[in-house]
């Protein structure tokens, strides 16, 4: 299929973090088809060489960049790298996270530096970048990557929740910065997709197999994650939601915020809590 954002963005330049598997990949492949130039980063060597086999022989061209994107030197020189090559950028998607779980004075504040050195500060070191080119251009969009986390801030999950609700935040800031220069943004914000986003936790193994059993049992795919995001931004949706349970969780937190607060607590006290959230379905 051939997406509007391929319209509006007749130079298809596109910077996709994360991209060695997962939703990255998947973001790239669907535009891979419409014809992009995409720069891709992991920090998997191999993960990037397969992408790239992918994205090419889909009808896109890649170039790869491996390196780690909470170090934003590393991430200059990468960017600086692509937009020289591609001459310009019209789409940035802020897609490498990682996932975890545990309780707030357990989890150890190394790994709060690590997960928000992924999640949060390498959306604001691309959000950087970029927003200065696509100003000066006046078009582009950027896309980030957050989760219906972000919004639901569910126990256990503290580290994972600060560093998406963040990243709404970014990306809330951006929309009103850069409307006036014809630059999109859009913040997504699914609930749980099958994915391996929990391959690098650091956090106890009672969570990792919760956050495990959740995304074995969920019905989407990062290919049909990918298809539904980048056609909602092609209709410059802001908050992209998806499936129904992130949108059902963004509405009942705006029109009963307490309520909401206290059931989830409620739930979170009661003895089989850990039980109960490791057999939820999305």
């Amino acid at each position: 299929m051939a997406y509007k954002l391929s319209e509006k963005h007749i130079g298809k330049r596109a910077f996709i973090t994360g991209a060695g598997g997962g939703l990255g990949r998947g973001l790239s492949l669907a535009l891979a088809k419409d014809g992009w130039t995409i720069g891709i980063t992991d920090i998997k060597e191999e993960a990037l060489a397969e992408s790239k086999r992918l994205i090419e022989a889909a009808g896109g061209k890649a170039y790869t960049y491996k390196f780690d994107v909470a170090k934003k030197d590393e991430y200059k020189n990468a960017f600086d790298d692509f937009i020289a090559k591609a001459n310009g950028i019209d789409l940035l998607i802020n897609n490498a996270g990682v996932g975890d779980g545990g309780l707030v004075g357990e989890y150890g504040l190394d790994n709060w530096d690590w997960i928000t050195g992924i999640n949060q500060m390498a959306a604001i070191y691309g959000s950087h970048y970029a927003v200065p080119l696509m100003k000066k251009q006046k078009s582009g969009h950027i896309i980030s990557i957050a989760s219906a986390a972000g919004l639901a801030n569910m126990p256990n999950m503290g580290m994972y929740n600060v560093t998406k609700a963040a990243v709404i935040s970014l990306m809330e800031t951006l929309y009103a910065e850069l409307y006036g220069f014809n630059v999109n943004a859009s913040v997504v914000c699914p609930t749980f997709f099958r994915s391996n986003i929990m391959q690098y936790h650091k956090g106890d193994e009672k969570s990792k197999k919760i956050g495990e059993a959740i995304i074995s049992r969920a019905k989407y795919s990062p290919d049909e994650i990918a298809d539904y995001i980048l056609t909602q931004a092609g209709k410059n949706k802001f908050y992209i939601l998806h499936p129904y349970q992130a949108k059902l969780v963004f509405h009942i937190k705006r029109l009963m915020p307490m309520g909401f607060l206290k059931f989830k607590a409620k739930q979170f006290a009661k003895k089989d809590w850990v039980k109960q959230a490791a057999n939820m379905k999305f």
